[in-house]
């Protein structure tokens, strides 16, 4: 390899960091690049590592140092050359409330992209879920990648590539990020995380490859607190009558339409649930992923049919798919409580699913 990988923090992409920084010392370097992987594989940390590098004040062979106050100033994000674009980042743009990147966004950036680099080498403009972009950014981002500044590097994250204009992609050097080995995970979580083995085990296997998510989790409990609700949810739903259910759809319809990402996190987390319960129920127990869950997956399964289990994983999926192609939420929900399996078992302690008066 061309330098030392692991002076870079992105985790499990070898072969993309020394892809780059083969680039680098070649003089290869692309004015733009599109970055493409699931969320938290490590796109951001990949990016910050390049704006790094790039502006790195120490040796070549040593870059980036995460030392020198170039990159001291990149990490907490105070360095004048680097720009992040995020979504809904400006308050007073025309475009916030349509949850788009708009135009105001990023021609308030590019306003200084044929300026000469300030305080570094380069400047850096990276633009996270790039596939929010509105039509007018889009464009507007398209006519500088046609005829890029010198000394001017953007990098585009996304997880949804088919999202983003096609001109857009054409004139990026693509970069694919694959999920990380829920070994290798593990073997992190044990060395960053000071955590033991049973709970790097769980969250490498929570984790579906993403070592960000994991290494998020282990020092932030609370999103096991809120899996956990989600698990009680779902044993208490699957268990109560028809008209609770209904009950339940108008709650989840409410918070679809207040905070929608919440309600498909819910789903998917469900999906992932039903996955597990169907591999004890073939006695495929090595693969499952909730290895805590497993007592309370194995007394699910043991009360429903494999049909019955395979039908309520393809309703979840079903389901998700279906909302995010703008599908009436309450419909769609609906039908899926509808077709969710009756359990007969409540999760210790719980009560009844709430009935409001209509």
């Amino acid at each position: 390899m061309s330098g030392n990988v692991s002076i870079w923090k992105t985790l499990g992409q070898d072969k993309t960091v020394d892809w780059l920084q083969r680039a680098l010392a070649n003089g290869g370097l692309s004015h733009a690049y599109l970055l493409v992987g699931p969320p938290q594989v490590g796109k951001m940390t990949l990016a910050i590592d390049l704006a790094m590098t790039l502006n790195c004040q120490a040796e070549p062979a040593l870059r980036p140092c995460s030392k020198c106050p170039a990159c001291l100033k990149i990490a907490a994000g105070k360095h004048a050359d680097i720009q992040l674009i995020a979504l809904n980042q400006d308050p007073d743009d025309e475009e916030k409330d349509r949850k788009l990147i708009g135009i105001g966004q990023i021609n308030t950036a590019l306003h200084s992209a044929n300026l000469p680099p300030f305080e570094g080498a380069f400047r850096v403009y990276i633009i996270d879920e790039a596939e929010n972009l509105s039509q007018d950014a889009a464009n507007r981002l398209l006519k500088t990648l046609e005829e890029p500044p010198q000394k001017v590097i953007f990098i585009l994250l996304t997880g949804n590539i088919r999202l983003i204009p096609a001109t857009i992609v054409s004139r990026c050097q693509r970069l694919n990020l694959g999920k990380m080995k829920t070994a290798a995970i593990e073997d992190v979580l044990r060395e960053r995380g000071q955590i033991d083995n049973e709970k790097a085990r769980l969250l490498s296997r929570l984790s579906h490859g993403c070592p960000g998510w994991a290494l998020t989790v282990s020092t932030n409990p609370a999103i096991l607190e809120t899996r956990q609700e989600a698990f009680s949810k779902m044993q208490a739903w699957t268990a109560a009558g028809y008209c609770e259910r209904f009950a339940a759809v108008s709650q989840l319809a409410l918070q679809f339409n207040k905070k929608r990402e919440s309600v498909y996190e819910l789903l998917e987390t469900w999906a992932g649930w039903w996955r597990d319960i169907l591999l004890v129920k073939t006695g495929c127990n090595s693969d499952i992923v909730s290895l805590d869950y497993l007592f309370a997956l194995s007394e699910m399964a043991g009360t429903l049919t494999l049909g019955e289990i395979v039908s309520a994983l393809k309703s979840l999926t079903q389901a998700v798919q279906q909302l995010r192609l703008n599908a009436n939420p309450r419909l769609v929900l609906e039908a899926l409580m509808l077709n969710l399996p009756k359990t007969g078992l409540r999760p210790a302690g719980s009560q009844p699913v709430e009935v409001k008066n209509a």
